[in-house]
Formats: C-alpha cells, sequence, structure tokens
C-alpha cells in the first residue's frame, strides 16, 4: 500500500507537554501551570514543571526524530515562555529558545511546523478574562506578529489554533482542562474569540511570511447514530453541530450552523455578541489540520430529547483512554469534510494512541505491539482516504514523546519513544521502528 510521492510524514508535540522549565527561565504563568498545581485538578497531582525536560534535552530529542526518519516536526510555542504577561515586554531567552530548536530541527533535515496556540495561555490573561474576553484578539495577534516575525524567515509551515473546540468546551464549559470554568456563556464567548484571534492571525501570517503555507487545527470527531431512529439521528446531528460544526462552518463559510446558532441563543450563549463577526474567521487557509482520536456513536434518552448514550458495538475494541479504535471513522471523516469544504489540502496533524507501559524500562527496544496495530488500521485508513478523493497531503504521529498528556498526568503514554520520567531516559518504542520503516519507503 503506497502513499503519493509527496507525501510527508512527520510527529506532533505540545510545548507545556514536553518542555518543562515551567517556572524558570524568565517564563509567566500559564493556565496549566495554575491548574496542575489545584489539589485535585490532575492525576496523581502531576505537573508539567518538568515534563520531558525538552527545554533542556531538544538536541537529543530531535536526534531521536532525525533517526526515525521524520521529514516534518509540529511543535507548539509556549506564549508565556516568549511574552511572560501575554502583552508587552518579551522574554529574550524565551525567543532565544525557539530560534535554537528551530534551527536544530532544520539542520537534521527536518520541516518545522508551529503552532501558535496549543493550550497554554498566559494566566495574567485569564485574570482578565481569558478567551472569553474580546481584547484577548488583540493579544493574540501581538503575540503573533511577534513570533511570525521572529521564526519566519525558517518557518514556513503555520497553524493558528490546536483544537479549539478544547479550549472552550473543556476549558470553560466542563471544566476539566485549565482554567477549569464551568460557564455556558464563557464557553461560547471563548470559542467565539479564538474563532475571531483565528482569523487576525492568519492576515498576520499573510503579512509578515508572504510564502507561508497556514491553516487551522480542528479535532474532529464523527457523531453518528446508534440506529436509523429519527432521534438517533437526530442526536448525532445536534452533537455534531456543536463539536464540528461549529467550527468548520466559520473556517469555511465565514457563519455559524444555524440550526446550533438557535439553540445557544436560547441558552444566553451569545446574548448581545454580533455574530457576522465570525466572517472573519473565514480567511483563505492553504490546509485544514484534522486531530482525530475517536468516534461517538449516539443513542438517545427517550424523554430527554437532548441527551444521548454512547452505543459501540460489541466487537469494538478500546486504548488506555477508553476510544474506540475504528481507523475507517477517520477516513470516513476525512472524505466528509474534503466533500463539504473543500479545503485545498488536508493533514492529519495528530492521531495516536495510548496504552498501558512500565514507568521504567530495561530493554533496547520496547514492544508496543496495539500501538503498532493502531498505526498500521489507521494508516491504512489515511490511504484510504485518499483513494476515495480527498486532497491528505501528510500525517503527523502522536506523540513523538511520552508526556504530560493534561488532566491525565502522566498516566497515558502516546508516545513512540518511551521517557522514564525520574531519569529522563530515552526508548524507542517498537512502533518507532515499524514508523521508520513505513517512512523510508512511503508505503505500509
Amino acid at each position: 500500500m503506497s502513499f503519493p510521492s509527496d507525501f510527508l510524514w512527520g510527529a506532533a508535540t505540545a510545548s507545556y507537554q514536553i518542555e518543562g522549565e515551567a517556572r524558570g527561565e524568565g517564563r509567566g504563568e500559564c493556565i496549566w501551570t495554575r491548574f496542575s498545581h489545584t489539589p485535585g485538578k490532575v492525576a496523581n497531582g502531576d505537573t508539567g514543571d518538568v515534563a520531558d525536560d525538552h527545554y533542556h534535552r531538544y538536541p537529543q530529542d530531535v536526534a531521536l526524530m532525525k533517526d526515525v526518519g521524520l521529514q516534518a516536526y509540529r511543535y507548539s510555542l509556549s506564549w508565556p515562555r516568549v511574552i511572560p504577561l501575554g502583552t508587552g515586554e518579551t522574554n529574550p531567552l524565551g525567543l532565544d529558545f525557539y530560534d535554537r530548536l528551530t534551527d536544530e530541527i532544520m539542520k537534521a533535515g527536518i520541516q518545522p511546523w508551529v503552532t501558535l496556540y496549543h493550550w497554554d495561555l498566559p494566566q495574567v490573561l485569564e485574570d482578565k478574562g481569558g478567551w472569553s474576553n474580546p481584547d484577548i484578539v488583540g493579544w493574540f495577534s501581538e503575540y503573533t506578529e511577534l513570533v511570525t516575525k521572529r521564526l519566519g524567515d525558517r518557518v514556513k509551515h503555520w497553524i493558528t489554533l490546536n483544537e479549539p473546540w478544547c479550549s472552550a468546551s473543556l476549558g470553560y464549559l466542563y471544566g476539566v482542562h485549565a482554567p477549569g470554568v464551568q460557564d455556558p456563556k464563557r464557553a461560547f464567548l471563548a470559542a467565539h474569540y479564538l474563532l475571531l484571534s483565528h482569523g487576525e492571525a492568519m492576515k498576520i501570517i499573510r503579512k509578515n511570511i508572504p510564502d507561508a503555507q497556514a491553516g487551522i487545527t480542528l479535532n474532529l470527531t464523527p457523531q453518528l447514530p446508534a440506529t436509523a431512529h429519527p432521534d438517533d439521528i437526530r442526536v448525532a446531528w445536534r452533537s455534531d453541530g456543536f463539536s464540528n460544526r461549529w467550527y468548520l462552518d466559520p473556517v469555511f463559510k465565514g457563519q455559524y450552523p444555524p440550526d446550533i446558532v438557535e439553540e445557544v441563543m436560547s441558552m444566553g450563549g451569545l446574548e448581545g455578541v454580533d455574530l457576522t463577526q465570525v466572517q472573519e474567521a473565514a480567511q483563505p487557509m492553504d490546509f485544514l489540520g484534522i486531530n482525530y482520536y475517536m468516534r461517538w456513536i449516539h443513542k438517545h434518552v427517550p424523554g430527554k430529547p437532548e441527551e444521548s448514550e454512547f452505543a459501540f458495538p460489541s466487537e469494538s475494541t478500546f486504548t488506555d483512554m477508553g476510544w474506540e479504535v475504528n481507523g475507517k471513522a477517520m477516513a470516513d471523516m476525512i472524505v466528509r469534510v474534503q466533500q463539504e469544504y473543500n479545503p485545498k489540502a488536508i493533514y492529519v496533524t495528530e492521531n495516536g494512541a495510548a496504552y498501558p507501559e512500565p514507568e521504567t524500562v530495561t530493554e533496547p527496544v520496547l514492544e508496543d505491539p496495539e500501538r503498532v496495530a493502531f498505526l498500521k488500521e489507521y494508516l491504512g485508513a489515511a490511504e484510504d482516504s485518499i483513494q476515495r478523493g480527498a486532497k491528505l497531503k501528510g500525517y503527523f504521529l502522536w506523540s513523538f514523546l511520552d508526556n504530560f498528556e493534561w488532566a491525565y498526568g502522566y498516566t497515558k503514554r502516546f508516545g513512540i519513544t518511551h521517557v522514564d520520567y525520574t531519569t529522563q531516559k530515552r526508548t524507542p518504542k517498537r512502533s518507532a521502528l515499524y514508523y521508520k520503516d513505513i517512512i523510508a519507503n512511503n508505503a505500509l
């Protein structure tokens, strides 16, 4: 099974999850520093203070990437590392770090892909309302201006936001992610200003780096009916509206999905907001990044029109996160997006699986057969989506390193490289060698 000759093979990480040095070197406090240090918010009281110590060990990590044969590496910048208070004075140490990291990546012959925002909002900005404050569009623009001017001579691939649904819903609605707020009104405001910030960032990237390729990354989750019953179809479509169309429609069509707007307004979610502003989110993009992890299958709850239960087939298998393994669903989602929104190009910017693994490894390669099987299924699905007409141009595996898995702390391991968090020893997993072979042959 072969891929197009120009198919791009990469892996992805995020700043707070791997960098460490979260409270020194001039870095400001971010919402995840505050959240993880709040008792009861993160498993085992884990924090990203040290994480993988990538801030100090990046040359070693980039050498490992080169050994696997990565053609591209997607990493994010820490906003409070470069502007500690979110706006105003910059941190030379932070900017120098991203200079060195980018140079190291390019020296290894790897294409740098930068994500501007992967969830580490400066805490001082959250204290002013965070993503639910309209001023954040200007704050984010100032940050984007700084880093695109600094790195734009080398970095030609930019992603504005990582998974704005997670930032808005997990952070401000359900409260399971930083900043830990449970307020529907703030959640919908956050989503709105995230989308407007994306639009402004796209304009700045175009201005400062005319030859850049730029887009956004959305986590897209198929919301499917369990049966052909009209109520199953209805609750699944409603869920699709909140999780997928609420972000796809603005960035491609410049509007919110009308069926969901009606419900949001009835809840007072965007009261007093000019919804036509979201036209600004529909800036021309060179690609759409899709993060894909799971599908949800909905069965309606009789007598409760807005509620559903998850109903998976009895033969389904699941990762350590409780997410179903089903490559076909990813292919179907990619093809759907191509057909309905027609992006110029699509990249899978994250896809991967966590499985239980030991904290310490003594052998030279850690066997992870479940992850190898997972990769085989999902890369087969990626190839299938291309055969079905999707303009899928590349795949970024999540993740290159085991890391701080947000509210799960260090209890979930997604990496193809094992990290012993006590010694910081790196050990390749069998999946890394499998991926290396796929990259070398551009084929399964």
